[in-house]
């Protein structure tokens, strides 16, 4: 895929914004109460009745011609008037401009010397408001300023972003497809990502929008962009999958895509994480059988030549590790990622006679996590293969290991899981305490 510079904006619009958008364009405002009331100046009305029901292009050119002045006049009208049917207004006089020219957003910024406190203060008052589309629009707004920022690092998104993720928890995917639009364009700019990234909630209410069981494959598409985008900065390539799990969600949604584009930025993102943090992510990739899905991809016919390219990187990749991965480093990934299931490690009684010790390394952290997939698993495989690597450990385990395994409550669940409704989960677990009780005598 294309280097992010050369992304292009989000459209940040649909059908449902744009008929409410131009419900009010034909709002009559009485722009003379204004002036008697002192709100605006004799001359801002003037101004204001120069472009109000006007063409886009008379809009536009009036604008240019003044372009400072009219944005003062705006900010200002934000600040001062509270009637809700101005405001919405004026907010979507302010996006008409805006979008009707790129090069419209610096005179908002000249209007307030560069400081982007200043400009976003009224938007973000808009931002707040109980109208809806109000809020919509300004959201929609801040979005085209954010990205024309002339210093995007000193710029504060907090309350857009606090906003956005209230709204990604809607029922309503009309205003969901807009705020994943408005995302697409603000995660373009790299100064912008972390704060998103370290915005409570934000991430995971992102990340349940890929949910390939009722989303839109357009909406699949504009979520993995998302994630696409954010995989560029180190850190966040480094932390996504340990936090998220984010690697076996692309690789099922990359199987079970019927859109290209669906595909290939699903293969993108997994690039990105590769690229960016091999060391944490290739061995996850393994265990969910990214290897043979990019062997099987790499024989297709594609449309985008940069599929195949990435394609072609990941494998590369993905067989380079497979051949240094020893088999622990393997198992541990399983364990890590709680996507078990009866790869040979789990069976093998020379692993098990190897490496039993290897769990207790790092303060026991294996051992723990084996423990939580074993009480926080609901896949009778997963139970089956954990609850068989419980009694493995034991045999070969130490006294400590087997203290740790009582004290997280290991042992009672082994116990529980006796009367699963699972045959296989329960001889696994019947096994296992068997394994404890020879020990024990």
């Amino acid at each position: 895929m294309a280097d992010v510079p050369e992304v292009p904006l989000a459209l940040v619009t649909n059908g449902y914004f744009e008929t409410k958008a131009a419900s009010v364009r034909q709002k009559q405002i009485l722009w003379e109460g204004y002036k008697q009331s002192k709100v605006l100046s004799v001359d801002q009305v003037e101004l204001i009745k120069a472009i109000d029901k006007k063409p886009h292009e008379i809009i536009n050119s009036t604008f240019q011609s003044n372009g400072k002045v009219y944005a003062s006049l705006i900010l200002h009208a934000l600040k001062n008037i509270a009637r809700p049917d101005t405001v919405q207004y004026v907010c979507v006089l302010s996006d008409d401009i805006l979008t009707a020219d790129n090069e419209n957003s610096r005179f908002f910024y000249e209007a307030v010397d560069g400081d982007s406190v200043t400009l976003f203060a009224p938007f973000v008052k808009a931002l707040q408001s109980d109208d809806e589309f109000t809020a919509l629009q300004a959201s929609k707004i801040l979005t085209i300023l954010a990205c024309a920022a002339p210093a995007p690092s000193k710029v504060d998104l907090s309350d857009l972003y606090r906003w956005i993720t209230l709204q990604l928890n809607q029922h309503r995917p009309e205003i969901v497809d807009l705020i994943v639009q408005e995302l697409e364009s603000i995660l373009r700019v790299r100064q912008y990502r972390i704060a998103f990234w370290e915005t409570p909630n934000a991430m995971k209410e992102l990340i349940r929008r890929a949910d390939k069981a009722t989303a839109t494959p357009q909406m699949l598409y504009q979520v993995i962009f998302c994630l696409w985008l954010l995989t560029f900065e180190p850190k966040i390539a480094a932390e996504i999958n340990e936090k998220y799990d984010i690697i076996p969600l692309l690789v099922d949604i990359a199987k079970a895509a019927v859109k290209e584009k669906v595909i290939r930025v699903a293969i993108a993102t997994l690039k990105n994480l590769v690229a960016k943090a091999p060391a944490q992510n290739l061995a996850a990739m393994l265990v969910v059988k990214l290897l043979p899905f990019t062997e099987n991809l790499s024989g297709r016919k594609w449309s985008d030549a940069d599929i195949l390219e990435d394609v072609n990187y990941l494998k590369e990749k993905l067989q380079e590790n497979f051949q240094s991965l020893t088999t622990f480093e393997q198992y541990a990934s399983e364990i890590e990622t709680g996507k078990l299931e009866w790869s040979p490690p789990h069976k093998s009684e020379v692993f098990w006679k190897e490496n039993a010790s290897k769990l207790d390394e790092n303060n026991y952290s294996l051992l723990r996590a084996l423990a939580r997939i074993l009480s926080t698993a609901s896949s009778p495989l997963v139970l089956a293969v954990a609850a068989n690597d419980v009694g493995q450990y034991i045999k070969y385990s130490s006294k400590a290991g087997k203290r740790i395994l009582q004290d997280v409550g290991a042992k009672q669940r082994i116990m529980e899981l006796m009367t699963h409704e699972d045959q296989e989960v329960r001889y696994q677990a019947l096994s296992a305490v068997q394994k404890y009780m020879h020990q024990a005598w």
